[in-house]
């Protein structure tokens, strides 16, 4: 059974192992678009374990870089490529002096490929190889009060309520302002956002978290944007909501459920009558 787009969690792992299959292989695969690869996934012949990707692809030198650009093993670093994949692009469609793939991949550690995930590699000495956790995009962290995260082990502790299907986060940072980090969910059929279940949602987030993770507003949502490939469109609400135009930041034919986003634009279309 294979799996790619958001990360799989811990949970969803286990549950394939106790309602599917006690003995499949499931293959956890994570890559690029750009580059038309994947970067870690599945391998028949080496142990699955719970939550992890079970190695690196041939061909792909990935790594975890800290923000000094030094490899790391065991922490969490930016996933990057170390080293040429033989389908990386050489430029991207109407990218005539090359300035957007700069932009876009090469921009924090010259000569290297970032792609944008938080990755951690997770060394098995019995086996020789080496896992790996993907979690979730770089460019759209949580960093409230100085502290980072990516945005997995919320999505973990919110969606772990009953009447929560599924969620979104993001956090705004304005120069010189408080930042605004509002919670979109999707609720079992029947359930209604109100006081006591918002405060539940924050409580969540406060317990598995901290105190300063907790969202400072939880909206419920018809549904979550989501790209073609299933995963959760964080950055480019962000953007949203931060004024962008929305033809900039997104494109209809690209994503899972167009209609989605229109409750997003009307949102940002008032916070910015509101300033």
């Amino acid at each position: 059974m294979g799996s790619t787009g958001s990360p799989l969690s811990p949970e969803a792992f286990d549950w394939v192992y106790k309602a599917v299959k006690g003995d499949i292989w499931l293959s956890s695969v994570s890559g690029g678009t750009d580059v038309c690869a994947p970067f870690v996934g599945g391998c028949p012949i080496l142990p699955v374990y719970s939550g992890e990707i079970q190695c690196r692809m041939l061909g792909a030198k990935v790594e975890a870089f800290d923000e000094q650009g030094q490899s790391v093993v065991g922490k969490v670093g930016e996933l990057v490529l170390t080293e040429p994949l033989p389908s990386m692009p050489l430029y991207l469609w109407g990218d005539t002096d090359g300035q957007r793939l700069h932009d876009s991949y090469f921009d924090m550690y010259p000569g290297i490929w970032r792609h944008g995930d938080w990755i951690r590699i997770v060394p098995h000495p019995d086996s020789g190889a080496s896992g790996a956790i993907i979690y979730g995009r770089s460019d759209a962290t949580i960093n409230r009060h100085g502290v980072r995260m990516g945005t997995a082990e919320l999505y973990r502790a919110v969606e772990a309520l009953p009447e929560v299907l599924d969620s979104l986060v993001v956090d705004l940072e304005y120069l010189g302002r408080e930042s605004w980090m509002p919670l979109f969910v999707v609720l079992r059929e029947g359930c209604a956002l109100d006081e006591a279940l918002a405060a539940r949602i924050k409580a969540a987030v406060r317990v598995a978290l901290s105190p300063r993770h907790v969202p400072n507003d939880v909206f419920q949502v018809a549904a979550i944007p989501r790209t073609l490939s299933g995963k959760k469109m964080e950055l480019p609400v962000k953007k949203l909501l931060m004024g962008a135009d929305p033809a900039s930041v997104l494109k209809r034919d690209a994503m899972a459920n167009a209609d989605s986003v229109d409750w997003f634009i009307a949102l940002a279309r008032a916070r910015a009558g509101r300033a």
